[in-house]
């Protein structure tokens, strides 16, 4: 009950938020141009000074600037405000000799009715304001704008780092850039608000002399008083006036200083402030111990020292005893919880971490969890991803997947990154859903070298495979790198290595890590702006067909960023059939412009093998069946061997010539054939007639038979 109270009180104040700040806005407006009855005037006045208490007591509750954003635009709204109250008070002071019982009573009742007293007093605050807290608060300000601005790349390559290492989401990352991103505007708005005060307090020094010099001549020159008569009555309402404005922008200015000096605050400043003097029992004592020695002094009043000694005494042995009680507390929760031990960035908890029973389920379903990709590395790699030992591995994978979403519209999820004791310690392994899809070993302070020609017998070090594409390579020393690059041969460091062997990875069995879940969050990214399109689509088809095609699609390296393109494709003709192997043709035709500029060279031509039509025609007789309602192919083993020998020499022979390996085959025969190919040959791209946009130039350099 009181929760539902909560929330609809606060959706009614919100509600008609936007109606009261009009309003106010109009108000002042009013208020500069048209006089104010006195009795108005003083709830004016009486309001101002109740929002320097409200906005002040505000300040002390809050934990992050962020959570009063609004700050800025309050002191500009109170600043106006107050500004327009000075007009209407002077107008009734300079007209009438008189401007309310407010400032009757600030006057006459808060500074005794001596005019004198009352100037002073004013001075004291004006001087307090402006020489003291608003001065500091501008400086605070400016240089809290541009530290947080020089610190924002730091953050957002943290967040970065967080977001490949796994510990956080996509979702959390969004939110943390934003946080970001509003606190610098935070502190850049503060920094100009903060002139805002200083003008305040200009500005009513300025009005306050103002006033008692246009008072002084009415008072004498108008109405015929003498001077004394005419100092008494005007000095003491001007005076007046200007307490009951300084006083609510002395509160404001408070606010403002304490806004921008809350900078590592994790409660309320309360609580803050006490837990920073308390935190130590000594001072405590060392100061009571003082205290004590003053009120020995022959000369120095006793009972105040010695009763402030007496607290200061008792305080400290509270502190003391707090701590040993949170000492103990802390030492029986070591003996009787699990070691933790946190190596290269890394966090290893104990299997019993937790202090639950070893055999309980919450100590066991954690372990039935597998991440999508992960990257289990040896000791002697860890400082490869830890920046604080310069590691740069983070920001690589974090650049591998832009690039990945770039190129082919994957969105690769988090990659996790854990030692293991039980690899060698220049052993790496990548996992794809718990299970192992490439492993490679580096040696750091070493770089590996590769030659085009595979002649690697000319150039000292240690023999190898380059991981990625099996490659012969050899490790060599960094004072061998300048001979080899000289020699012509690739130079790359550890980190490429490891870098260039997961791209290759995800583009492999990139389609695994379309989840449903996934696609759920691409549908739901088509729908924010093309609605009719994912409305019409999960009508057609399910989610899981959608994901079928998609995965085919991956599989194959065929971008998928145009997913509105897909998605129309697909509700076309999903109407009329569910086959997923007849959907994906359908969207690779509709994909053809993306997969020609794929596949075309430096030039603008494509160069392919082309399938024989007597071959195709053999193909096409041995299948059963089509790929609306499934297939069966029926050649024997001896021929579809003979058509990857085929095909395999053909992909040799444009790999040797440096280009993209490519089979031209027909419309309804592609598929097929990239089954039989696709085992052997999966660097081959097996394309159709009509997956060739118009216009594109095709260079022929021979048949597969």
């Amino acid at each position: 009950m009181a929760e539902n109270a909560v929330s609809v009180e606060g959706s009614f104040i919100t509600k008609y938020a936007d109606v009261a700040l009009a309003i106010l806005l109009v108000l002042i407006v009013v208020m500069m141009v048209i006089p104010v009855p006195t009795p108005a005037l003083d709830l004016l006045l009486a309001i101002n000074v109740t929002s320097g208490v409200v906005v002040l007591l505000a300040t002390f509750y809050v934990t992050s600037a962020l959570e009063i954003a609004a700050f800025p635009t309050i002191i500009l709204i109170a600043t106006l405000f107050r500004l327009a109250l000075n007009i209407s008070t002077t107008r009734q002071i300079l007209l009438n000799a008189f401007g309310g019982e407010v400032i009757q009573a600030f006057g006459y009742f808060v500074v005794g009715g001596n005019y004198v007293v009352g100037a002073v007093i004013f001075l004291i605050l004006v001087v307090i304001q402006f020489m003291v807290i608003t001065k500091g608060s501008e400086r605070v300000a400016e240089v809290a704008a541009r530290f947080t601005l020089d610190a924002m790349p730091g953050k957002q390559m943290a967040i970065d780092a967080d977001l490949n290492a796994g510990m956080i989401d996509e979702a959390e990352a969004r939110k943390r850039r934003r946080d970001i991103q509003r606190e610098a505007d935070f502190y850049g708005a503060m920094d100009g608000a903060s002139k805002f005060v200083k003008g305040d307090a200009v500005a009513g020094l300025i009005i306050t002399l103002l006033n008692i010099i246009g008072g002084l001549s009415i008072g004498i020159l108008q109405k015929g008083m003498d001077v004394w008569g005419a100092l008494q009555t005007y000095s003491l309402l001007t005076i007046g006036d200007g307490l009951v404005s300084q006083i609510p922008a002395l509160l404001f200015s408070t606010a403002t200083g304490i806004i921008v000096t809350r900078s590592a605050g994790e409660g309320n400043m309360g609580v803050d402030i006490v837990s920073s003097l308390t935190g130590n029992h000594r001072p405590l004592y060392i100061g009571a111990g003082l205290l004590f020695a003053l009120a020995l002094i022959p000369g120095l009043p006793t009972v105040p020292f010695g009763v402030l000694g007496f607290v200061m005494a008792f305080l400290a042995r509270s502190v003391a005893r707090e701590g040993a009680s949170q000492l103990a507390q802390l030492d029986s929760k070591r003996q009787g919880g699990a070691p933790t031990q946190q190596s290269g960035g890394t966090t290893v908890t104990g299997a019993h971490g937790g202090g639950a029973a070893p055999g309980s389920p919450e100590n066991v379903l954690p372990l039935l969890t597998v991440d999508p990709m992960e990257v289990e590395i040896g000791y002697a790699l860890i400082s490869m991803v830890d920046p604080g030992q310069g590691g740069d591995m983070l920001d690589r994978i974090g650049t591998i997947r832009r690039q990945m979403a770039m190129d082919l519209g994957l969105v690769v999820p988090p990659i996790r990154i854990r030692d293991n004791i039980q690899l060698k310690p220049t052993e790496y392994v990548i996992r794809v859903k718990g299970a192992e899809v490439g492993r490679g070993e580096l040696l750091p302070d070493h770089y590996l070298s590769m030659s085009v020609d595979q002649s690697d017998d000319t150039l000292v070090g240690i023999p190898t495979t380059e991981p990625s594409f099996g490659l012969p390579a050899v490790w060599i020393s960094p004072e061998v790198r300048d001979q080899a690059e000289a020699m012509g041969y690739t130079v790359v460091d550890c980190p490429s290595v490891l870098a260039t062997h997961l791209s290759e990875v995800i583009k492999r069995y990139g389609a695994d890590l379309l989840t449903r879940q996934e696609i759920q969050k691409l549908v739901d990214m088509v729908g924010e702006n093309n609605p009719a399109v994912t409305g019409e689509l999960t009508s057609a088809l399910s989610l899981g067909d959608v994901q079928k095609v998609l995965q085919n699609l991956a599989k194959e390296q065929v971008p998928i960023r145009d997913l509105v393109t897909i998605f129309e494709t697909l509700s076309d003709y999903g109407r009329f059939t569910k086959g997923v192997d007849y959907l994906t043709e359908r969207v690779r035709e509709a994909l053809s412009r993306v997969i020609t500029v794929r596949l075309q060279d430096d030039t603008g031509v494509i160069s392919v093998f082309a399938m024989s039509p007597r071959l195709e025609q053999k193909i096409k007789e041995s299948v059963t069946g089509d790929l609306n309602q499934g297939w069966q192919l029926g050649l024997s083993p001896s021929d579809v061997q003979q058509v990857i020998k085929s095909a395999a020499t053909a992909a040799e022979q444009m790999a040797m010539a440096g280009l993209t390996p490519i089979l031209l085959v027909h419309p309804d025969l592609r598929l097929i054939v990239r089954k039989i190919l696709e085992g052997s040959l999966p660097q081959l791209y097996v394309i159709s007639y009509n997956e060739i946009a118009p216009g594109a130039q095709l260079k022929s350099l021979g048949t597969v038979e």
